[in-house]
Parts: C-alpha cells; structure tokens; sequence
C-alpha cells in the first residue's frame, strides 16, 4: 500500500476549485444520509443530536435505555478500489498514463465510530451520551502542476464527547394573545469537546519527490494542525397536534462556541438549519418519515482555495467567499420502518441528497445491527462540477 501511495504522487496536478472541505455535520449517520441527509425535524435516533438536539425526543419510549455500542462504520468513493487496483496493476512505464486517467477524481476513505446511551423517559425528557473517533482523508490527481500542487489533500483525525438533554412542552401560551399552541414544542441542548488533528496541503512534485520515502513522517511534521474547542448547539422542535399526519418544524443552530479552529481545515462555523417533516399513520407498517431539510441557511460553510506561498508552509488553504447553490442546500428523504419487535427491525431510506440519489436500510436481528446507505458529495460550488458517489457500511451492537 505504501508503494502505491508514493508512486501516486509522482505526476499529479491541478482542478480549480476541487473542494472537499464543506463539513455541515460532525458526523453522517448511514440511517440518515440514506434518507437524503434529513434530519432537522424528524429525529428518532441517537445521531440526532448531529443534526438537531431536540429530535432526541422522537425517540421510541417503548426502546427503554437505547444503547449503541462498537457502531465501526466505513465510507468509500465509488472508484477508489478500482483505482488502487489499477495503480498495483500498472508497470513503472504506465503509472503516469494510469494517474491521468484519474485525474480530476475525488477519492474518500473514512472510518469512524460513534457510541452513545440514550433514553427518553415517561416524563417527556430525553438524554443521551456519546463519543466520536474518526477518520476522514481526501485526496484528488490532478494532470498539470498548478496552484494545488502535484496531490491535494484535505484529511483529518478527531473526535470528542456529547451529552445532550431534550424536553417537551405542552400548553405554551403565546405571547400578548394569551392564546395556547395547538402542539408541543421541545428545546434540546447540546454541550461537546472536540479535538482534531487536521493535514490540508497541495504538495508540488519536489515535496513529493524529497520525501516520497516517508511522506507521512513529512506531512505531519509539515503540515500537522492540532486543534481543540468546545461546542454549544440549540435545537427546536414543533410538532403540531394532528394525528393523521403528524407535522413538524425544526430549527438548529449548531457549533456555538471556540470549533473555528483558526480556519483550519475541519472547523465547525456557527450555522443555522432548518426542516419540515410528517409522520403519518399507514397499514401494514410501523411507520413512515418523510422530511425536507434546509442546511446553512445564512452561507457559514465556505469553499477553501489554496492562498499559494513558497515561504510558507502551512495554512495555504483559506475561506473564499463562494456561495454554493440552492440545491446544495437542499435535503428531501423518506424512512419507511417494515417491521419493529424486540427481535428484529428493518427500515428502508430514500432521498434526494444536493440533487442526487441516496438510498439505504437499517436492519437489527437481537443486538446486532446493519446499516447501508449511498450518497453523492458535490464538491464544488455548482451541481455536477466534481461530483464523488460514496458508500457507507455500519456494523455495531445495539439494543
């Protein structure tokens, strides 16, 4: 593995605006991104409080104490296998051809694993506790030496702690009218720690070639960013009082706090979020979700351009103030459950994630779970300028 990564550096180049910075969540739950990435007021799972705190309080009473342990997912671009294999394959005189005929590429590998007790009491309140580790690299050929180098990598390792509370209430009056809300509205909380180790560089073809013989070694000593800070997220949630359709809005506003991380790579700007969902009651199944997301509403994520600099080496990457389109906003998903008994659970996901396709089930037998999913990242500022189809697996014990 190691002498295909160094031979994959010798003869790469440039696309302007490859971005793979854009993070909105700190973690992509298979379950959710399945079902287009919506989560803002639909909720129902640990993972809410990623998208939205208060949706902690969906969660099924009747699940008691919902544990999720050893959650060990993985994540892959659709030809990075294929072009590892290619590249093993390729003779030292075809390396060069093999490399531009990826160019352009975005590659993703990740791993990460997300542990958390949560519980919603009779009482209408709902608490979780949770953990992060992940892994997330980046990495994209480019045919002509230019302002990214010869290889241009985003990647990062971090995680942290969460601990979230959710309440409900009923009967709020509003103000000035006196008049009661026909519906509950929940307020959650979330309080997080998160540290990252952050490696973002557009390495030219001498960095490569001087130190091809232990690059990790020497993007770490060059290009290392470590980073810490604490995080605030406030969620809302309305869920109007009609049984046969269950309507609901949410409202987040998430990373409240010190998650700027000096614009490094990674950081997490305050951002504001915003979804409608229903839930109505059909036969023959335990239910169904469906539910329309508005993310970053007031632009906060920002695409990173390489501010080139031959004296220094390292910050290269700074903000640009790009706005992405109105479809790179949009989430619209659907979860339709087959089944739930103490025994075994089988959901369905669907969606439309920033205009494509997402698909993806959730299944538990006893205390062991599965969960799948496909989405597609568009990694510039407009629909189908780099576009990276990846796919998740989840395998964990749970109860």
């Amino acid at each position: 593995m190691k002498k295909i990564v160094s031979l994959s550096l010798i003869a790469l180049s440039t696309l302007v605006y490859a971005d793979m910075s854009i993070q909105p969540f700190l973690y992509k739950d298979p379950r959710i991104m399945g079902m287009g990435g919506v989560n803002t007021a639909v909720g129902g799972y640990s993972t809410a409080v990623f998208y939205n705190p208060a949706g902690l309080i969906k969660i099924k009473k009747s699940h008691g104490v919902e544990v999720e342990l050893l959650g060990l997912g993985i994540t892959s671009s659709e030809k990075t296998k294929t072009f590892i294999d290619d590249l093993s394959n390729s003779k030292d005189s075809e390396v060069i051809n093999t490399l531009d005929k990826y160019s352009g590429d975005a590659f993703n590998a990740s791993a990460s694993n997300y542990s958390s007790v949560s519980y919603h009491t009779q009482n209408d309140i709902a608490y979780s506790l949770g953990i992060l580790a992940a892994v997330d690299a980046n990495f994209m050929p480019h045919t002509n030496s230019g302002a990214n180098g010869v290889l241009e990598t985003h990647s990062r390792a971090y995680g942290g702690i969460f601990l979230s509370g959710a309440k409900k209430y009923t009967g709020i009056k509003l103000p000035l009218l006196g008049n009661k809300l026909d519906g509950s509205l929940t307020v959650g909380v979330t309080a997080k720690y998160i540290t990252q180790k952050s490696y973002e560089a557009g390495l030219d073809l001498g960095e490569v070639v001087n130190n091809k013989d232990d690059l990790a070694q020497y993007l770490q000593d060059t290009y290392e960013v470590d980073n810490s800070g604490f995080g605030l997220d406030v969620g809302f949630l309305y869920e109007f009082n009609n049984e046969k359709w269950n309507p609901a809005v949410g409202l987040s506003v998430m990373n409240i706090g010190t998650l700027d991380f000096e614009d490094a790579y990674g950081a997490q700007p305050l951002s504001v979020n915003l979804g409608v969902s229903i839930s109505p009651k059909i036969p023959w199944f335990d239910d169904l979700k469906v539910g329309v997301d508005y993310i970053d509403l007031f632009n906060a994520q920002q695409m990173r351009v390489r501010n080139y600099n031959p004296y220094r080496s390292q910050d290269q990457y700074d903000n640009a103030n790009i706005e992405y389109e109105l479809l790179q906003h949009l989430r619209i998903g659907a979860s339709l459950g087959l089944v739930d008994n103490s025994w075994f659970m089988m959901t369905l996901n669907g969606g439309l994630y920033k205009g494509s396709y997402t698909a993806g089930f959730d299944m538990q037998l006893a205390i062991f779970k599965l969960q799948a999913a496909t989405y597609q990242e568009q990694l510039g500022s407009t629909i189908g300028q780099i576009e990276d189809r990846r796919y998740m697996l989840v395998v964990g014990i749970g109860w």
